[in-house]
């Protein structure tokens, strides 16, 4: 019988492949979003909205963390219309050179998680030069 952190995990899952759904990334960018081998077949990812967990790995796991940092960013700052976020994801913007911070996101993995997430959550950025 799977524990709660399997059930925490699967429910993760989930959340994250219906946002990445409500961004409108089709399969090879959610794989890119996720962390996930380049050489998957994006038909593999049906089994992470069948009620499969991701992968346990630290890669994944800091692609999930950025992820979700970014929607909550989003959600405050489009509190009133959620569509908002998916509009604001998909938009040339000049703080990262006229590209949409989806493909900043996409093009650049991790770092461009972080680009993304820092331009988004003062606090988080702030965190970042304080190291």
């Amino acid at each position: 019988m799977p524990d709660s952190s399997t059930y925490r995990r699967v429910a993760l899952t989930n959340q994250i492949m219906e946002l990445l759904d409500s961004w409108g990334a089709n399969g090879q960018q959610t794989i890119a979003l996720l962390g996930l081998p380049e050489d998957m077949r994006a038909r593999k990812l049906e089994r992470y909205r069948q009620n499969e967990a991701f992968p346990e790995n630290e890669t994944i796991n800091e692609h999930l963390e950025h992820l979700v940092g970014i929607a909550d960013a989003l959600r405050t700052s489009y509190p009133r219309n959620i569509e908002m976020c998916s509009i604001w994801l998909k938009k040339p913007h000049r703080r990262f050179s006229g590209q949409s911070p989806m493909s900043v996101m996409i093009n650049k993995g991790l770092d461009g998680l972080v680009q993304v997430r820092s331009h988004l959550d003062c606090s988080f950025a702030w965190s970042l030069n304080r190291k």
